[in-house]
C-alpha cells in the first residue's frame, strides 16, 4: 500500500503539470493508479479531492491572469447544469456521451496542422452568449461524465488567452463544478475513509504541482502550448473512444457478423441484418414484434400461427422503396418463408 501511496502522491504531480500544460487530462493517469487501491465507485470521489484543490492552487498561484469576462459569463451557467446533468445520470448511459466527446476531441486534428494566426482568434469577435452556452454545455457535461478539461480546452485556445490566462481562468471557471460535485458524491454515499486520504493525498500532490508549474510555463512558447493542448486532446479522444468502445461492446452486446452477402449488427437484444445483392440492392433488416404489423398482414400472421412451430418476422427496409416484411416459419426444424 505504501508503495502505491507514494506512486500516486507523484504520479500526481506529474500528471497535474501535463493538465496545466495541456489544458486537461490528470485524470487518464490517476484513474488507473486509483482503481488498484479503491472500489470504482469512488474514484470520482478522490480524483474530485484533487481537481478540486488544484484548481483553488492555481487560482492562488495565477489569480492576475484570470479573464473575469469569461468567468463571469461562464460560471453563472454551468452551475444548473452540472446539477441537471448529475441527476440525469440515472438515466443516461455515460458511455455513449462519453462516445461523443471522443469524436469532438479527435476533430481537433486539423488544428495540430494550422498555423498560429488562424488558430488566435480576438476574444471580442465572440458574442456573449456563446459564453453562456460553453458554460451550460461544460456543467452539463461535467455532470454526467466527471470530467470537462480537454473538451472544453480548443474554447479557452480560440478566444486567444495566453497560456498563463488559460490555466488561470480554467481553474476559475471549474472550482465550483468540483464542489458542486463533492457534495452530490457524499449526499449519495459515494465515498470512503481510504478514499478520503488518497484524494487529501492527492490534493497536496496538486498543490505541490500547481506552485511549481509557473517555473515550467515561461519555457514553453505560445505556439509551442497551443500544440501540446490541440495534441492532449487528440491522444484523449482516441483513449477514450478505445475505452468507451469496449465498455459499449461489453454491455450492450455489440457485435458484427459478416456471412456471404449479410452482415448482422447485434444490439442489445436486436439484430440489424445488412444485406445486399446485386438484384435487390442493399437491404436492412429488423426483426419486430407481430403488434407492429400492419392490421392487412396481422390477419396472415394470425392465419399461419397455428400451422408452424415458431414463426419470426423481420421488417426489410430498401431505398427508395416502402417497407417490407418477412414472415420465417418453422415446423419440425423446416424453415418456409413467406414475403408481403
Amino acid at each position: 500500500m505504501i508503495v502505491e501511496v507514494v506512486l500516486l502522491f507523484f504520479g500526481t504531480i506529474f500528471a497535474f503539470w501535463l493538465s496545466a500544460i495541456c489544458g486537461g487530462g490528470a485524470s487518464l493517469i490517476l484513474i488507473p493508479i486509483l482503481n488498484l487501491l479503491l472500489p470504482a465507485s469512488v474514484v470520482p470521489f478522490s480524483l474530485t479531492i484533487g481537481t478540486f484543490t488544484s484548481s483553488v492552487s492555481r487560482i492562488a498561484v495565477f489569480k492576475k491572469h484570470i479573464n473575469w469576462k469569461i468567468f463571469f459569463w461562464f460560471v453563472p451557467f454551468s452551475i444548473p447544469a452540472v446539477l441537471i446533468g448529475a441527476y440525469l445520470i440515472k438515466y443516461i448511459n455515460p458511455n455513449y456521451l462519453q462516445l461523443i466527446v471522443a469524436f469532438f476531441l479527435i476533430a481537433n486534428v486539423p488544428q495540430l496542422f494550422k498555423k498560429v494566426k488562424n488558430d488566435e482568434t480576438d476574444e471580442k469577435a465572440s458574442p456573449k452568449y456563446v459564453l453562456a452556452i460553453i458554460g451550460f454545455l461544460a456543467g452539463f457535461v461535467s455532470g454526467i461524465t466527471g470530467a470537462i478539461g480537454l473538451l472544453f480546452n480548443r474554447f479557452y485556445l480560440k478566444f486567444g488567452l495566453k497560456k498563463e490566462e488559460i490555466v488561470a481562468t480554467r481553474a476559475a471557471n471549474e472550482v465550483f463544478l468540483h464542489l458542486i460535485k463533492l457534495v452530490i458524491y457524499i449526499s449519495l454515499g459515494l465515498y470512503s475513509n481510504l478514499a478520503l486520504w488518497l484524494g487529501l493525498a492527492i490534493a497536496v500532490a496538486t498543490i505541490i504541482s500547481s506552485y511549481t508549474v509557473k517555473y515550467i510555463l515561461p519555457y514553453l512558447s505560445e505556439n509551442l502550448f497551443r500544440k501540446i493542448g490541440y495534441g492532449a486532446m487528440v491522444v484523449a479522444g482516441i483513449t477514450l473512444l478505445i475505452g468507451t468502445s469496449d465498455k459499449i461492446i461489453q454491455q450492450d452486446k455489440l457485435g458484427v457478423t459478416i456471412a456471404k452477402s449479410e452482415s448482422i449488427i447485434s444490439w442489445r437484444s436486436t439484430d440489424f441484418v445488412i444485406e445486399f445483392a446485386f438484384d435487390d440492392g442493399l437491404e436492412i433488416e429488423r426483426p419486430i414484434h407481430p403488434k407492429e404489423l400492419p392490421n392487412h398482414l396481422k390477419t396472415k400472421y394470425d392465419s399461419l400461427k397455428d400451422h408452424y412451430d415458431v414463426i419470426h418476422l423481420e421488417k426489410v427496409f430498401t431505398f427508395r422503396n416502402e417497407p417490407s416484411y418477412e414472415f420465417y416459419c418453422y415446423k419440425d426444424n423446416q424453415l418456409t418463408k413467406f414475403e408481403s
